[in-house]
């Protein structure tokens, strides 16, 4: 009689019978069916699986949900008020030594310059490009809401119980102005409990291993029960087969969703994101220096304003400043008052120094600039480099 491939039925997600391993027939290797299509599970939760919660109809499931534009208030608006007057402050120009300590630190951690220009090099002329940047900081709120689920066990289910507060009316802990921050809290009335969806409530699901079978074919003698001839294998005894490290011979693996608990804790979840928006400007300046450089440094606050909603300057020396206040303050009030709600703005007034050294060294002349409360030194011409190779 002619042998047939024993086929293995007596599975559910390989849960039932979890040690049967099948002989091999007559040398033949053992076969097993596939498990059906989609046993595996969906790996998105159906658009069933969550409830209808009014205030909350727009709600996705898992990361990326929509901001929520916050209410119109309910209180008038307070108006921005005209800052304080800004004083007329020059910072002095640094002296020569100052200058020459900043080149030499500069030259010293540079591997490959030699400190000779910064020493022996003497300073011909010293010329101050002082420089204001301005900036615009708008504080918001954000808020935006998603689907969440977790494992259910014992957690309360409180949906339909009573109704949710909107997403605005929910209290959160505000941080301190102008530092970035998020906090996520749970909906109240808005948890149910759900069949999971991955492993369809079975709490187990198909090892992907071994396809669900629980077994795989003997790595040694390929699945065929025997090494040379009638030598039979002694890795698998003869079987072909050897169980599924990965599941332990069960053919299934705990639900990584639900844990195995069977059910899930479905609820919605509120994201609050604190965003500190900046943005600056920095007044072109004739010197020479990189404006990029600038970026780097800090400078002498000559001016802060600071309030709900701040005004744009009025009056200052430099127009570019001027404007470019007015052109942040209405750009950040059109942006942010859609999508967040404006907690705090606020803007200042840096003045950056810039000076422009000139030195001799060698009876050639050469240009190093010192800029920022820092003391950093730039310069594209330094006249004594050599190529080194860290070994």
């Amino acid at each position: 009689m002619e042998s047939q491939p024993i086929m293995s039925h007596n599975r559910t997600y390989g849960v039932a019978n979890p040690g049967y391993v099948p002989e091999a027939v007559a040398g033949a290797p053992a076969m097993f069916a596939p498990p059906a299509a989609g046993s595996f599970g969906p790996s998105a939760p159906p658009a069933n699986m969550f409830d209808t919660v009014p205030g909350y109809e727009g709600t996705m499931a898992g990361e990326g949900g929509g901001f929520l534009p916050p209410p119109m208030p309910l209180n008038p608006v307070p108006q921005p008020q005209p800052g304080p007057e800004q004083p007329q402050w020059n910072i002095p120009s640094i002296t020569e030594d100052t200058a020459k300590e900043a080149f030499a630190l500069f030259a010293s951690s540079k591997c490959c310059y030699s400190s000779a220009p910064a020493k022996e090099g003497g300073i011909t002329n010293m010329e101050a490009f002082n420089t204001y940047r301005y900036r615009l900081e708008t504080f918001t709120e954000s808020r935006s809401t998603q689907w969440a689920q977790e494992p259910y066990h014992g957690q309360p289910v409180d949906a339909y119980s009573s109704p949710p507060p909107g997403p605005w009316d929910i209290p959160a802990k505000v941080p301190s102005f102008f530092q970035d921050s998020k906090q996520i809290i749970k909906v109240p009335y808005t948890s149910s409990m759900k069949t999971c969806h991955v492993c369809l409530g079975m709490g187990r699901k198909p090892c992907r291993d071994c396809a669900g079978a629980g077994n795989k074919a003997c790595w040694v003698c390929n699945g065929s029960g025997y090494r040379h001839g009638d030598d039979r294998c002694h890795h698998c005894n003869g079987r072909g087969r050897e169980n599924c490290s990965h599941c332990h011979g069960q053919g299934s693996k705990q639900c990584p969703t639900c844990h195995g608990k069977q059910q899930l804790l479905v609820y919605i979840n509120l994201t609050v994101k604190w965003t500190n928006n900046s943005d600056n400007y920095v007044v072109e300046q004739s010197s020479g220096l990189q404006v990029e450089n600038l970026s780097k440094v800090s400078g002498q606050e000559l001016f802060r304003d600071s309030q709900y909603l701040v005004y744009p300057l009025m009056s200052f020396p430099d127009m570019a400043v001027v404007n470019a206040s007015q052109r942040f303050v209405s750009e950040h009030q059109g942006k942010f008052s859609q999508t967040s709600r404006i907690l705090q703005q606020r803007q200042t007034i840096e003045l950056i120094p810039v000076t422009r050294v000139t030195y001799s060294w060698k009876g050639k002349s050469h240009i190093y600039f010192v800029y920022g409360n820092e003391f950093k030194v730039s310069t594209d011409d330094y006249p004594a480099t050599c190529c080194c190779t860290v070994m």
